[in-house]
């Protein structure tokens, strides 16, 4: 029995029928064309499929859409609509933190979510908030880097003070 939700995505209401099984992931990827969330594993280990709904980061692989009706569902393409990078993901650029870019949405995705919520985190703050998502190429060093720029560039301090 397929069920009648709603939810907002990146600033866009979607009306939506979906089957009960039916994940957020696949909703976005294959219904909604929202291509940037990546499906790594599908078993919430990789975290390359990391998007924030209702302010939290969330694996979208282990959110049925049923779980997400009423939601609202913030995704990379939802932080450059018109094109202008945002803030993180110019820290990202900079920084060095983006090699094959396969982790990349999800990584800036759970650091968007971490500075939503908490504009001036520790290095054990950042480490914990992106420990669920897996990068191959950097060593997480610049990932990290990048992110406390990104928080000083919101607080409109300079990265190296």
């Amino acid at each position: 029995m397929k069920v009648e939700i709603s939810m907002q995505v990146n600033g866009k209401q979607y009306h939506l029928t979906v089957a009960p099984e039916e994940r957020l992931i696949d909703v976005l990827r294959q219904r909604l064309r929202l291509t940037g969330a990546k499906e790594g594993c599908g078993e919430g280990e990789c975290g390359a499929c990391t998007v924030i709904m209702d302010g939290k980061a969330v694996n979208s692989c282990m959110v049925l859409a049923y779980q997400a009706r009423g939601a609202n569902i913030l995704t990379i393409e939802g932080l450059a609509p018109q094109g202008e990078l945002d803030v993180i993901q110019q820290a990202f650029v900079a920084n060095g933190a983006v090699q094959c870019g396969y982790c990349t949405p999800g990584m800036i995705m759970a650091a968007k979510a971490l500075l939503m919520n908490n504009p001036n985190p520790s290095v054990e703050e950042i480490k914990t908030a992106i420990a669920g998502n897996l990068c191959r190429c950097t060593g997480y060093v610049n990932i990290v880097k990048a992110i406390q720029a990104a928080a000083c560039a919101l607080k409109g301090a300079d990265a190296s003070e």
